[in-house]
């Protein structure tokens, strides 16, 4: 991700990481492209007020730092002092909003490289909360996984003065409606990107607000050029109740040619697997 210069408010430093950039701004807080005390780029998230309110925060920044390192950017290291912050791994390269859509392998590597990356989150005990084309960066590498470090730590205080913790044209039924989110909300996520990356639209579309939230309640998603090979299980990961989605383990096992458990292979060729159409939908682009 290309670095902004900073604004004359931001800090010079923040703990002992000098900043030299802003790579983004969210509702979160605000994200900076930073050097390390050896030398090395990392990213520094410089959190808003209010957001670590107790111990919480730190047991999931504990988990998040558990999360195995592949397919993701590491958390590095984290202070809950008077300005509480995040320092995870750099990753130089385009977002998957930035960059568009993918076809063939391409979009098969982006499959398999997220599911992995997510399912290794889950089982660090940690929700993501808000996947999105925004938190996948694409570096030399491959596709990295970004933001899940403080996701359900920070999703009290931002219930309370936003309503939503979230990207709505991501966002699952349950996480709009408000009862409780758990690992299943990042399935739904997870497919909704993947229609993204392969048509530019969200399943639900990505216009006016009420609409997209009222096609993700009520209508079947539409999955416009994705590819047989990956509409089945996409398709069953959009289900409305989290009970009926598999989990991101037998996401990827179907990705990779295995055998998911027999609750998710029913739902993943369940009839109308291609999707049915929804009108209006708008240009793609960032969610409201």
């Amino acid at each position: 991700m290309a670095a902004e210069p900073l604004l004359p408010e931001d800090p010079g430093a923040v703990g002992p990481y000098r900043l030299v950039g802003r790579l983004g701004e969210g509702g979160q807080g605000v994200v900076y492209l930073a050097q390390a005390p050896n030398g090395g780029p990392v990213a520094v998230k410089v959190l808003l007020d209010g957001l670590v309110g107790d111990d919480r925060f730190a047991k999931e920044v504990a988990a998040a730092r558990r999360v195995e390192p592949f397919c993701i950017a590491r958390v590095l290291d984290a202070s809950l002092g008077a300005r509480p912050y995040i320092v995870t791994e750099y990753v130089e390269g385009p977002s998957l909003q930035q960059a568009g859509r993918h076809t063939g392998a391409g979009l098969q590597r982006l499959a398999v490289a997220t599911a992995t990356a997510l399912a290794a989150i889950h089982r660090a005990g940690v929700v993501h909360r808000d996947f999105k084309p925004a938190n996948v960066l694409l570096g030399p590498g491959g596709p990295r996984v970004i933001d899940f470090g403080i996701a359900r730590a920070a999703g009290s205080a931002l219930t309370v003065t936003s309503g939503i913790v979230g990207t709505p044209a991501y966002m699952a039924p349950e996480q709009l409606s408000g009862t409780a989110v758990r690992a299943a909300a990042d399935v739904f996520a997870w497919a909704s990107v993947i229609v993204y990356a392969a048509s530019g639209v969200p399943p639900f579309g990505n216009d006016a607000l009420p609409a997209v939230i009222n096609r993700i309640l009520n209508n079947e998603p539409q999955l416009g050029d994705l590819p047989d090979g990956l509409r089945p299980i996409v398709y069953a990961c959009l289900s409305k109740g989290p009970s009926r989605r598999p989990t991101m383990q037998d996401v990827l096992l179907r990705l990779l040619g295995g055998t998911a458990n027999p609750l998710a292979a029913a739902h993943a060729t369940a009839p109308g697997q291609s999707g049915g159409g929804h009108a209006g939908h708008g240009p793609a682009g960032n969610a409201p």
